[in-house]
């Protein structure tokens, strides 16, 4: 089938904010699609909220509309642009969603726009449970048996019905509140009361369990002509009842027979054209591990977070082919590097995908896995055992961790270990291997854990290498053995107590090096050039390196998995220095490991390897390829902090050297250079011990502000009130010793001010100064940015410019840095620390001036002046506009997570809003970032005795705008004796649920929750308040200044009343 020729313009609909669950990997899909969709031909217009991402990069659409992803306003701009037809398929659920609301609201028809790829009706068929269940009937797949109950006595018909053991899903809550496992009828009714209680609707979902099955995926495409394709299959490590985004996926899969693997295929294969699916499509089975039994667990209409992983292992990139079919183009007419599309890829190699977890940002959360996926991102390996590609995947998570040793592990008795295993853990492997080192065999682990015996054998394989490297001298054999199956130098030097050094010259001296092979979708059945390559010890013939054509060749770091504090952004400056560098006429190299990024997608560089972001992954690609330098300053702390080891390697660090990155994250170094300089900086020490921490702090005065040195998004950062709590927190595991130093700071209040900046040695260009709406004391991550600042003097501006100017020449920085300030109401302006890299607001401020920092930088660092780039003002004009990046949260995804905002980054992703006047910006900037803003009905308010009298005008404001007031007993005497008329609710503590039954019953609007600096963690009561206020969905606000910024909204925005003659 031709492509459609009658269509001009074609819209996509992004997927907004990065949350769990919905993060970078619909960035990736949606800009495949959009320069698939352009490639053909097509006007693009696209709608995304998120500045982060290179997918809202003007040079990806020919319209880019950062505008909140809700139904109004994307109905504006289909009115205002009239696209021909929308891809609904490629923004993840919620690009799904919006496209059907359109669709169902009669927009779509009122202006002739089309859906293009699978219709309404198959979506709505693929979605609905009833309807998807009703489907697979009639071709014979099977579905679990489920029943809908709304009391106690249908919930005994159903359980009588469907038969134990049986899973509870509450309707309307979430992250999973109140759903669980029952395996009797005493576990049963407990669980159903309680599940019933928490459901607003009061309706549970009872369904069949089938915990403990194989969890099997396959990555299937369809095209009008009805031709079908399997792009792979995974399968998961755990079984069913773990989020297939938080287990551990091989692909292909590893256990499945023949059978089991065409039985699987086929169903896939029916279920995609019964559903008339046109585009990408991601089924799910549950496999019965003991019989061929199966069910149909979910299918996802669209490309789905599946979709990302599975076009990076397979090389075969589904959403680009999905666009073309959406605009009539057959998988025969679709043509690959190598081959037709509608060629199924052959993998030659096993791919193993780790999640990485935020638990390490939030205290007193479980890290027990379940149906709630909890990643906030995930590491993607591969080799040709098993064995080499998952501890090649161990290290790229970047956790500390550089094999499967864990001294959690080493220090827990056998018994606590076997309790532990029973339930999924982010660290579940860890423990699997230190009980097969004592003794334990796969048949036990695999009969209590439900992981396959083909998987705790190989584990038991690791284990017993290790023994064998332990208790042998370190022949070149068994150095090779090693090497073939994963081992890292550093665990081979541990294992044989040889330094890594040494090891690493053995290696060498016996010629045991990696080759690299391609990934080409076809096993290399077929002649074709894909420049993407992974590394193993289990080959001979190398089929990368060679010499460049181009000018030289330049070696990009990447960032690694996405984390809380180093997200996609760091992957926007990646993708932008990879262009600039070959519009340099330069070889354009990436070391990357993270499947859902742009920046590991083949097309971007001229070279791709996905290897561990580990110094000594790097230095073997190093080796092969001899580049002319390598640039560590745009893929965050985790390639700054491979700058240094890479250069005592002999490696060229090509912009900020290894000394000027010193100047600026030694603290000794540091303020001695601030001194020359007379810059002013909060008094601070940097301490390596308990006793002189606490000296610190006496002579600073508390509270202070203490965190490690060498971090990323505030990891650890924490406001200290006293002596007893600053010496729980350095005897709590926080890192310390003469390298790795503790700071501890005077905590100073104040206006905090942000801005990114390029230096190239000789003269500074600051593009823009942001502005943070809360005061320090909350990461600047997790604060509201406004550019042009609103609040700023002129001779503020002028300070905070020659600062950054003095700093960025005398450091020695060469390319991006980014520095923070605190600006006091005497209008004094200190420094708080410099950033010698890419930082997270580089793409906001970027879209926002229409300056594109990481190519002006890069520049910069390929020897161009920034004279030389036409630029010679320190600080252009501003903008008209205002532009506000606002945090988002996903906190609802986390049980347990205390939502209160403190110095340690807690945000997953951030939202836009602008507009030409501030309070308009805002209020869109909120609405992106998913916040309800609701202009009536309650608020409940609870404030710490230091902020009472601040918080006394907000609350009136909310009083004369219709709101009525709840609050606990001190808060609420204190509003009452002011005139603001107050419900009291008693406390937590004294044993009412007064609170937790107002905040679920679906009136109250907004949470106002504040409490003394660094006392979160004492605060039993407003932990609770806050963890009830998650659940339910309300709108919370631990910061003043964010209340004062929603008032001026919601005073904007609401119409008030009065009477005639006021």
């Amino acid at each position: 089938m031709p492509k459609r020729t009658d269509l001009k313009k074609i819209m996509v609909i992004g997927s907004g904010p990065i949350v769990i669950g919905q993060a970078a990997e619909f960035d990736y899909a949606g800009t495949q699609a959009c320069l698939s969709l352009r490639e053909e031909g097509y006007e693009v217009v696209l709608c995304n909220s998120n500045p982060a991402t290179i997918m809202t990069d003007t040079s990806v659409a020919d319209k880019v509309y950062m505008e909140p992803l809700t139904l109004s306003y994307v109905a504006k701009i289909v009115r205002y642009e009239r696209p021909d037809a929308i891809i609904p398929g490629l923004g993840g659920q919620t690009g799904l969603n919006l496209a059907l609301q359109l669709e169902k609201k009669g927009v779509l028809r009122e202006c002739g726009v089309e859906l293009l790829g699978t219709r309404a009706e198959s979506i709505e068929r693929a979605e609905d449970r009833e309807l998807f269940r009703a489907l697979c009937r009639e071709i014979g797949e099977p579905v679990l048996p489920s029943e809908i109950v709304r009391n106690e006595q249908e919930g005994r018909a159903a359980a009588e019905k469907i038969g134990f053991p049986l899973v509870l899903r509450p309707a309307f809550t979430l992250g999973g509140t109140g759903g669980g496992f029952a395996d009797n009828e005493a576990e049963y009714g407990e669980l159903l009361a309680r599940a019933l209680a928490l459901s607003p609707v009061h309706e549970v979902l009872v369904e069949k369990s089938v915990k403990g099955f194989k969890e099997i995926e396959y990555e299937v495409l369809r095209d009008a002509a009805d031709t079908a394709i399997t792009v792979c299959n995974m399968e998961n490590l755990d079984p069913v009842g773990v989020h297939t985004g938080d287990s551990i996926v091989v692909c292909p899969s590893q256990t499945l027979t023949n059978r089991e693997y065409q039985m699987l295929r086929n169903s896939a294969l029916r279920i995609i054209r019964a559903l008339e699916i046109e585009g990408g499509c991601n089924v799910q089975f549950a496999l019965d591990p003991n019989s061929f039994d199966y069910y149909v667990i979910e299918v996802n209409p669209r490309v789905s977070r599946s979709s990302a992983l599975a076009s990076k292992a397979s090389g075969y990139p589904i959403a680009r082919v999905s666009a073309k079919i959406a605009v009539g183009l057959t998988l025969s007419e679709i043509m690959l590097p190598n081959t037709p599309a509608s060629f199924e890829p052959a993998l030659d190699y096993i791919v193993t995908k780790m999640p990485r977890f935020p638990f390490d940002k939030f205290d007193g959360i479980s890290n027990r896995l379940t149906t709630q996926m909890k990643a906030t991102g995930e590491v993607m390996s591969v080799g040709r055992t098993f064995e080499e590609s998952l501890l090649k995947a161990v290290r790229s998570l970047e956790t500390g961790a550089y094999h499967l040793f864990s001294a959690k592990a080493a220090g827990m008795s056998r018994e606590a270990l076997l309790d532990y295993i029973r339930e999924a853990t982010d660290d579940r492997i860890f423990m699997l291997c230190e009980l097969l080192r004592r003794g334990e065999t796969p048949e036990k682990l695999s009969a209590l854990t439900g992981i396959d015996r083909f998987f705790t054998e190989k584990l038991r394989h690791i284990t017993e290498l290790e023994k064998k490297l332990a208790g042998n001298a370190l022949s070149p054999a068994l150095l090779r053995e090693a090497k073939q199956h994963g081992f890292s130098d550093r665990a081979v030097a541990d294992l044989t107590g040889l330094s890594e050094s040494a090891v690493r010259e053995s290696r060498e001296e016996a010629g045991i090096l990696p080759v690299y092979k391609a990934i080409d979708t076809c096993a290399s059945e077929f002649d074709a050039y894909i420049p993407y390559y992974y590394s193993t010890y289990n080959g001979v013939e190398n089929e990368a390196g060679g010499e460049s054509r181009a000018r030289g060749k330049i070696v990009v770091l990447g960032a690694g998995p996405i984390r809380i504090g180093q997200g996609v952004e760091f992957d926007y400056s990646t993708v932008h220095a990879v262009k600039t560098i070959r519009e340099a006429g330069f070889e354009a190299i990436v070391i990357n490991n993270n499947p859902e990024t742009v920046s590991t997608d083949y097309t971007t560089s001229d070279k791709l390897y996905f290897e561990p972001l580990a110094v000594e992954d790097v230095m073997n690609v190093i080796r092969l390829e001899q580049p002319l330098g390598v640039i560590a300053t745009l893929g965050g702390q985790t390639a700054v902090n491979l700058a240094e080891p890479l250069a005592a390697r002999g490696v060229k660090i090509i912009g900020t050297d290894c000394a000027a990155i010193e100047r600026a994250e030694n603290r000794d170094a540091f303020e001695k250079l601030l001194e020359e300089l007379e810059i002013p900086e909060p008094q601070g020490r940097a301490v390596c011990s308990m006793e002189a921490g606490v000296a610190a702090a006496r002579e600073i005065g508390y509270p202070v502000l203490a965190r490690p040195s060498f971090v990323l998004g505030g990891r650890a950062m924490r406001i200290i009130p006293d002596e007893t709590e600053l010496r729980g927190y350095l005897s709590g595991g926080v890192e310390m010793s003469a390298g790795r130093p503790v700071l501890i700071d005077r905590y100073m209040s104040g206006k905090e001010v942000e801005v990114d900046a390029v230096c190239d040695g000789t003269d500074v260009f600051v593009p823009g100064i942001m502005e943070l709406v809360e005061r320090t004391g909350i990461h600047s991550g997790d604060s509201i940015s406004v550019y042009p600042p609103f609040g700023l003097s002129d001779r503020v501006k002028g300070m905070i410019l020659q600062y950054t100017k003095r700093l960025g020449k005398a450091i020695g920085i060469v390319g991006l840095f980014n520095i923070q300030f605190i600006v006091t109401q005497k209008e004094e302006v200190f420094v708080i620390e410099v950033n010698p890299r890419s930082s997270r607001t580089v793409p906001f401020l970027s879209k926002a001036t229409g300056y594109a920092l990481p190519d002006i930088a890069t520049r910069v660092m390929l020897g161009l002046s920034l004279k030389e780039q036409g630029i010679f003002a320190l600080y252009p004009d501003e903008k008209k506009r205002y532009y506000v990046k606002a945090p988002v949260f996903s906190f609802c995804k986390l049980a347990g997570a205390d939502a209160s905002l403190s110095p340690e980054m807690k945000s997953t992703g951030e939202a836009i809003g602008y507009d030409d006047r501030l309070n308009r910006a805002l209020f869109k900037a909120l609405q992106a970032s998913g916040m309800e803003l609701h202009n009536y009905g309650t608020v409940f308010v609870t404030v710490s005795d230091r902020d009472k009298e601040e918080a006394l005008p907000l609350i009136r404001r909310f009083y004369h705008l219709g709101f009525n007031i709840e609050a606990t007993a001190g808060t609420a005497a204190f509003l009452k004796a002011n005139g603001i008329r107050t419900r009291v609710l008693r406390k937590l503590s004294d044993g009412s649920d007064d609170i937790e039954r107002s905040l679920r019953q679906g009136h109250i609007s907004y949470v106002v929750n504040t409490g003394e600096p660094g006392h979160s963690r004492t605060d039993g009561d407003g932990r609770r308040i806050r963890q009830i206020a998650t659940e339910n969905n309300i709108t919370m606000f631990t910061a003043l200044d964010t209340v004062r910024v929603l008032l001026d909204v919601l005073e904007e925005t609401t119409l008030g009343v009065s009477t005639i003659d006021s």
